[in-house]
């Protein structure tokens, strides 16, 4: 009795995995596809995610816009202080007061010394060598300088000490408001308060 072959149609009525899936059935895991989706970019690769131009330039230029802060106020008058001492001690009262603002850290440089009556020993000496280098020193502001009240040549410094020893009472009168446009922070007056309190104007 012949066998009948079977295998073939046991085969060919079984669904394997190459089945054609239903139609409604979706793909459980499916690869992912390059789409419109970002890559991400290798590192110094220019592209269109690297940010518009455009706002930090608006940025920086509303910055330019901005006002300028406004301008430092003007610098203060300075501070008057006064020493009493007779007219005969006044040179050595603003002796002792530069030796105090040394001390208390203003460098040299910074002070002028004025007298209303007799030249300080120190600008007397150093005339005698000339007129030219003792100028020269005044411009070099290395040291504290010595000047006469009223002299054309006198500069600016941050200190100023007068020594009122003498001198008449115009002259004191002209030389206190000059040694104050002088001084850019502190003013020292050293002598007679009863002589030097009218002539500043106010009590000090």
């Amino acid at each position: 009795m012949p066998l009948i072959p079977e295998e073939p149609q046991i085969h060919e009525s079984v669904p394997g995995p190459r089945a054609t899936p239903a139609a409604g059935r979706t793909v459980p895991t499916p690869r992912p596809v390059p789409g419109p989706r970002p890559a991400p970019r290798r590192p110094g690769t220019p592209g269109p995610h690297r940010g518009p131009a455009t706002p930090p330039a608006q940025r920086v230029a509303g910055d330019a816009a901005k006002p300028a802060p406004p301008a430092a106020p003007a610098p203060a008058t300075p501070q008057v202080q006064l020493i009493p001492a007779p007219a005969e001690a006044a040179l050595d009262a603003a002796d002792e007061t530069v030796d105090l603002l040394l001390d208390s850290g203003r460098a040299p440089g910074e002070i002028l010394v004025l007298t209303t009556g007799e030249q300080h020993p120190w600008a007397a000496h150093e005339l005698s060598f000339g007129e030219a280098s003792y100028w020269a020193q005044q411009d070099a502001a290395d040291d504290v300088f010595y000047g006469a009240a009223g002299a054309d040549r006198l500069g600016a410094r941050p200190v100023v000490v007068v020594a009122v020893n003498g001198g008449a009472d115009d002259v004191i009168a002209r030389a206190l408001p000059e040694a104050m446009t002088r001084a850019g922070a502190l003013l020292v007056v050293c002598g007679d308060p009863q002589r030097i309190n009218p002539l500043l104007g106010a009590g000090v």
